[in-house]
């Protein structure tokens, strides 16, 4: 006889992929209207002094990306406009409209020194972190203890 587990998490998981493969059709199934929002794929990286966010923006001209920053998030919105009003397109999976994307940051950010860099469809922000959150090296100086003293409460000294 084979004793069989009843494991819920993994059937409560196996339902919630199964409900977003339906969300995921039915959202495929109507984007081709033209009213379909959609929203540009982001990666936000963190690279020690600095916050680096990508959006992909493909067939989306920089005149048309508005970005505001903030401390603590950044706003991306404009407009994909389509480039041929031809009634001869038979099938078209690409979106056009307006999209708008706002992206909460993990720590804050000096949004008054944030660069910029736009190419092939690419937005690269480079978004430096405020002081108090940077990463900060303290030294501890072992070399001034003894032998006997290894058991007490050790004293950082930042150097």
């Amino acid at each position: 006889m084979m004793i069989r587990y009843w494991q819920p998490f993994r059937e409560l998981e196996n339902l919630r992929r199964q409900m977003d493969q339906v969300f995921d059709e039915l959202t495929a199934q109507t984007s081709d209207a033209p009213s379909a929002a959609w929203a540009p794929a982001v990666e936000l990286i963190d690279a020690g002094d600095n916050l680096i966010l990508k959006a992909q923006l493909p067939g989306v001209a920089a005149k048309d990306v508005d970005v505001q920053v903030t401390r603590d998030a950044i706003s991306l919105s404009g407009e994909r406009q389509r480039q041929h009003n031809d009634s001869n397109h038979l099938h078209s999976e690409f979106r056009y409209g307006q999209f708008q994307r706002i992206i909460n940051l993990p720590v804050a950010v000096q949004n008054d020194n944030v660069q910029a860099d736009y190419r092939d469809g690419i937005l690269t922000l480079t978004l430096p972190k405020v002081e108090e959150v940077r990463n900060r090296v303290v030294k501890i100086n072992l070399g001034e203890l003894s032998p006997s003293t290894s058991g007490q409460t050790l004293e950082a000294s930042a150097k």
